[in-house]
C-alpha cells in the first residue's frame, strides 16, 4: 500500500477534493431546490440529468481523450464542471439547472475516465488491486467529508457553491503537476448487448435496477429531506451514514461472496436491502432510524452492485471481460436515469414515504429475479473469480482493469 501511495498519491489527493466538491453540490441542490420553490417531480428531473450526462459522457470521452490526449480532456472538463458550479445559483430556474447538470454529469464522466486510466496505467499487476481499493476509499471519503462541510454556510446564498467549485478547480492541481506520465488510451470493442444478456442475465437486469437503486439513494436524498424538513445536519448525517455503510460493509461481503453461491448472496442481501427501505415507510423519521436505514441500504447497495460485476465476471471467458465492462456499466446508466424520475413521481403520488417504497420495491425485484434464476440455471463448475470492491461512479476504465487484475491472480478457493 505505501508503494501505491506513494506513486498514486497525487491522483488520490484530487480524487478525493473532486468528490468534496461533488459531494456538496449533490446534496447542495435537493436543499436549494426546496428554498427556491421547485417540486419533487421537477428536482427528480434535474437529479436524473446528472445521470443522462453521464451516460453520454461514458461514450463520448474516450473519443475526446484519444483525439486531443488525457491532460487536456482533463483540464477542460475540470474548467467546465468549476464554471457551472457556481451558475447554480444565478440561474434558479429548474430547466437551466436540468441543462446544467447534463453538463456536469458529462463532465465528471470524463473526468473519472481520464483518472481512472491514470491510475491503471500507474500500477502494476501487484499494486492494482491496491489502488484500486485505495481509489474507491478515498471517493467514498471525500462524499461523506462533503456531508460535513455542508452546514460550515447557509444554503440559501451563494458559499456553498463557491466552496464546491474551489474544491473542484483545486483538485486538478496536484494531477496535473504530478510528474507522472500520461497514459495511452486503447479502444475496447463491447460485447454485444445480446451476447451479454445470454451470458448472464441476472447481471444485466441486477445492474439496471442497481442504476435505480443509487440515483434514488444519492440523488433523490437530499429532495426527500428538505420535502419532510430535515435540518441541514440530520439530512447531510442521513446521506452520510448511505456512504459509511457501502465502505463498513463492501469488505466483509466481498469475502463472504468469494466462498458461496453468488447468486444466493445476492437474492438475500436484495431482500434485506427491501425490508431496511420498507422501513422508511412505517418508522418515525428519526435521526437514529434515518441512520440506521441508511446505514442498511448503502451497505447492502455498493456490495451488490460489486457482486453483480463479479458474477457476470465468473460466466465469461478472459477475452470478454472487458468488453462486457462497458456493456453492464451502460445498462445501469439507463437505470440511473429513470430512477429519480420514478421516485419524484412515487413521491407526488405517495407522499414522501415513496422515496423509501420505490427503493424497496427495485431490491425486492432484484431478490425475485434471483430467485427465479436460480431455478432455471443451477449451479455449474466454473472459474470463481475475485469479488473486487467497486464504486457505483467507476468508469468502464476501472471495472475493466479490476477484471484485468483478477485475471492475473488464482481463483479464490
Amino acid at each position: 500500500m505505501l508503494t501505491v501511495l506513494r506513486n498514486s498519491w497525487a491522483l488520490l489527493l484530487g480524487i478525493m477534493l473532486l468528490m468534496l466538491g461533488n459531494g456538496i453540490q449533490g446534496t447542495l441542490l435537493g436543499i436549494r431546490g426546496k428554498i427556491e420553490g421547485f417540486s419533487p417531480l421537477e428536482m427528480s428531473g434535474v437529479m436524473s440529468a446528472y445521470y443522462l450526462g453521464f451516460l453520454f459522457g461514458s461514450r463520448l470521452a474516450p473519443k475526446m481523450i484519444r483525439r486531443v490526449g488525457h491532460v487536456r480532456v482533463f483540464a477542460a472538463l475540470g474548467s467546465l464542471v468549476s464554471a457551472v458550479l457556481i451558475l447554480y445559483p444565478v440561474a434558479p430556474d429548474w430547466m437551466a439547472w436540468i441543462l446544467m447538470r447534463v453538463v456536469v454529469g458529462f463532465c465528471f464522466s470524463g473526468i473519472y475516465i481520464t483518472s481512472e486510466s491514470w491510475l491503471n496505467a500507474s500500477s502494476t499487476n501487484e499494486t492494482r488491486g491496491q489502488a484500486l481499493s485505495a481509489y474507491m476509499i478515498m471517493q467514498m471519503v471525500g462524499v461523506i467529508a462533503a456531508q460535513a462541510l455542508l452546514n460550515l454556510r447557509d444554503p440559501g446564498g451563494f458559499d456553498l457553491f463557491v466552496i464546491s467549485s474551489i474544491l473542484v478547480s483545486i483538485a486538478f492541481t496536484p494531477i496535473l503537476l504530478s510528474s507522472s506520465a500520461a497514459p495511452s488510451f486503447e479502444k475496447t470493442t463491447p460485447l454485444s448487448m445480446k451476447k451479454l444478456f445470454h451470458t448472464s442475465p441476472l447481471a444485466c437486469v441486477g445492474m439496471f435496477l442497481m442504476g435505480g437503486v443509487f440515483a434514488t439513494q444519492f440523488g433523490m436524498a437530499s429532495v426527500w429531506g428538505s420535502e419532510v424538513g430535515l435540518s441541514v445536519k440530520n439530512l447531510s448525517i442521513f446521506v452520510g451514514s448511505i456512504y459509511v455503510g457501502g465502505l463498513v460493509l463492501q469488505y466483509p461481503i466481498g469475502w463472504l461472496s468469494d466462498r458461496i453461491d453468488r447468486r444466493t448472496l445476492i437474492a438475500w442481501l436484495s431482500a434485506f436491502g427491501a425490508v431496511a427501505v420498507f422501513l422508511g415507510t412505517v418508522l418515525p423519521w428519526t435521526l437514529l432510524v434515518l441512520v440506521a436505514i441508511g446505514f442498511m441500504s448503502g451497505g447492502v447497495s455498493n456490495p451488490l452492485y460489486s457482486l453483480l460485476v463479479a458474477y457476470a465476471n465468473d460466466h465469461l471467458d478472459r477475452s470478454e471481460m472487458a468488453g462486457a465492462s462497458a456493456g453492464l456499466l451502460f445498462i445501469n446508466g439507463l437505470g440511473a436515469i429513470g430512477g429519480p424520475l420514478i421516485t419524484g413521481w412515487f413521491m407526488q403520488q405517495f407522499g414522501p414515504g415513496g422515496y423509501f417504497l420505490f427503493m424497496a420495491l427495485l431490491f425486492a425485484a432484484i431478490a425475485a429475479y434471483a430467485v427465479w434464476r436460480m431455478t432455471r440455471r443451477h449451479a455449474q463448475l466454473f472459474v470463481r473469480r475475485r469479488f473486487r470492491a467497486l464504486s457505483p461512479s467507476a468508469s468502464a476504465v476501472a471495472v475493466e482493469a479490476a477484471l484485468d487484475e483478477d485475471n492475473k491472480r488464482p481463483a479464490a478457493e
